[in-house]
């Protein structure tokens, strides 16, 4: 599956941005007035291969939880039990996430790819028209759980790697379906969502393994450490790094050294939907982490994404460089849950729509410069 996915993910159609770039210069507006949206309009229609491309709805975020065995480290103060607490705090509707898929009206899914509690019985498959479902799932922000569990937890990063190379195809490969299953039920963008106890550390590893930058400049406070416990996570990074030495060119060898579940499931999804001609509006520094990973495997990929948002991480800004990203907001977010990505949504769909319903100055009737 990882394979064929790759070799399907084409670069974007110049045709269809040579065709949205002279749309742009015939509406009803200075030329380039719209800054960055004008030319995420371009990404669009090329990554489509249509110009107008289709409006980005509906959306559909899919959060993908998991665990992880350097928490052992001490590299954060909340206990690991949070990820599932949260998992279900997501079942029940009652996370940020949820308030913002409601607001944004996308549907939420979330992935149990790697959790090390057991968790409770998955729903129904992914249903084209959430409306037909019964119960909370009529609530398309009261997530639907996909079983998808990998193994319960990595490995230590630490001590040794995270995963097999097995495991991590594994995880990859949950990402690709669980895209091509989102796009098959009808979404036309999907969002990036995550969860994990002590996820950033890994994220911090992968950051520092792709973009070749040091621990310090990749590792953030995650969820707020204090000074001592962030220079420990510091030199946790730093020293995976030299007893694995992760070698970039071969990005499943470092999603299984120093990588998590979720980061590999989220490289999966990422490469599922470019594979599909599918955007995806990336979330925070796992996100971002994920996508430095699945341009490795296929750099056309790139061509699939936008950056929801900048993530206070510090490796965040240095990942999204590499990725040549701007992102859309910056507002000093770092939950993750895929909570900056939907902010981000409606900057996306105001991007498209102009396209689509913008008069031009020969249609309406304005002068020109």
């Amino acid at each position: 599956m990882l394979e064929s996915t790759i070799a399907a993910i084409g670069p974007l159609d110049e045709p269809a941005m040579t065709a949205a770039r002279q749309l742009q210069a015939r509406l009803t507006k200075p030329a380039g007035s719209l800054g960055a949206l004008e030319d995420l309009s371009v990404r669009l229609a090329g990554l489509a291969g249509a110009c107008p491309p289709p409006l980005p709805t509906p959306a559909a975020v899919a959060i993908f939880a998991g665990d992880h065995g350097v928490h052992a480290q001490r590299v954060t103060g909340w206990p690991q039990e949070v990820t599932a607490q949260m998992v279900a705090n997501f079942l029940a509707g009652g996370a940020v996430v949820n308030a913002f898929a409601r607001q944004a009206g996308a549907t939420v899914t979330v992935v149990d790819v790697g959790v090390a509690t057991p968790l409770p019985a998955p729903d129904a498959p992914i249903a084209a028209d959430p409306a037909t479902e019964s119960g909370p799932a009529a609530d398309p922000a009261v997530p639907r759980l996909v079983s998808a569990n990998v193994r319960r937890g990595t490995r230590d990063l630490a001590v040794t790697a995270a995963l097999t190379r097995d495991e991590a195809r594994a995880a990859i490969e949950v990402g690709i379906r669980v895209a091509g299953e989102l796009v098959d039920a009808g979404a036309r963008v999907l969002l990036t969502g995550d969860m994990g106890i002590a996820n950033t550390t890994p994220a911090a590893a992968l950051i520092a393994a792709f973009a070749g930058v040091d621990a310090a400049e990749a590792t953030g406070r995650g969820t707020g450490v204090d000074d001592p416990t962030y220079q420990h996570k510091i030199e946790v990074v730093r020293n995976a790094l030299r007893r694995h030495e992760p070698d970039p060119a071969d990005p499943l060898g470092v999603l299984a050294t120093v990588g998590g579940l979720e980061h590999a499931a989220l490289t999966g999804l990422l490469l599922g939907a470019a594979a599909r001609r599918v955007p995806v509006l990336l979330d925070g520094v796992i996100a971002v982490a994920a996508a430095l990973a699945a341009v490795a495997f296929a750099p056309d990929a790139v061509g699939a994404m936008i950056a929801g948002h900048r993530s206070a991480e510090p490796g965040a800004t240095v990942a999204l460089r590499r990725l040549g990203l701007t992102p859309l907001v910056d507002l000093g977010l770092r939950l993750g849950e895929g909570t900056g990505a939907l902010l981000a949504l409606p900057v996306v769909g105001g991007a498209v729509r102009v396209l689509h319903e913008v008069a031009t100055f020969d249609s309406a009737g304005v002068a020109e410069k």
